[in-house]
């Protein structure tokens, strides 16, 4: 009888991780990369790519590449794909983590900031499984996971763009899983709540808004990025390979209020 934690080795695979060069993203590459994947690390500044790929090799000893690419533009989401295609010859698992926070009264955000964040938080990742499609489907075999919030399914003042990007995301998941259910291609989406990560710095520093979110939480804290590891590890691998336009809430028991 096969060893169960077999299930979750994700030994040959190759993964892409957007946003993987710092917060969520770097944990989330660096847990794939433990588990055996070839990991490519995806961010629009060349040097944090690096830096995150090299640290990710060092402590994995799996290879790890760096792409500097913005994926909300057509032209570089196609040429991650084509580069890790060239270097790592096949994509398993594509992680859509790649975004961006923008908070503030509705009447004092502008249009093109709603676009900015619409298109980092939602274009960005359809670009991404839109590339990723021929190839996954051309080996019969695909993991996407989408890197949703907590306000994919509640709201908070304030957060106009990111809210409904965040909404709309998992809309995308559930259409594409079911888009893709006969080719082996399996799409969900990990939903965080409050997480100590650089986007949230500004109220994790402030006591009072920092202790307005962890009152929210049942646990009574915000999560660690080393904390959403084994959910994606488990999204990425054969443990979830009848799992399929699911949402994991990780947030300390915020929406089972």
């Amino acid at each position: 009888m096969n060893n169960s934690l077999d299930l979750f080795r994700l030994d040959e695979r190759v993964a892409i991780v957007t946003g993987g060069s710092k917060g969520l993203g770097k944990a989330m590459a660096a847990a794939l990369a433990g588990a055996g994947a070839r990991v490519v690390v995806v961010s629009r500044h060349l040097d944090e790519a690096q830096a995150a790929a090299g640290e990710i090799q060092a402590a994995s000893g799996r290879d790890c590449h760096a792409v500097c690419a913005d994926v909300s533009n057509t032209a570089n989401a196609e040429r991650v794909v084509e580069e890790t295609l060239a270097r790592c010859g096949r994509i398993d698992i594509l992680v859509n983590n790649a975004g961006i926070n923008l908070r503030g009264p509705i009447e004092e955000i502008e249009a093109d900031d709603m676009r900015h964040v619409w298109e980092t938080n939602l274009l960005g990742p359809w670009l991404m499984c839109r590339a990723v499609a021929r190839p996954m489907k051309a080996r019969g075999w695909g993991r996407v996971i989408n890197i949703g919030s907590l306000m994919s399914v509640v709201g908070l003042g304030d957060r106009t763009p990111y809210a409904t990007s965040k909404g709309a995301l998992a809309a995308l998941t559930r259409t594409l899983a079911l888009e893709w259910a006969t080719s082996g291609i399996t799409v969900n989406t990990v939903s965080p709540g409050p997480f100590v990560t650089e986007m949230n710095m500004a109220i994790y520093d402030d006591p009072a808004r920092y202790q307005w979110f962890a009152s929210r939480v049942p646990m009574g804290r915000w999560g660690k990025p080393d904390e959403l590891a084994g959910v994606v590890v488990f999204f990425a691998s054969e443990a979830s390979s009848f799992v399929t336009g699911a949402m994991l809430m990780v947030d300390g028991g915020w929406t089972a209020q």
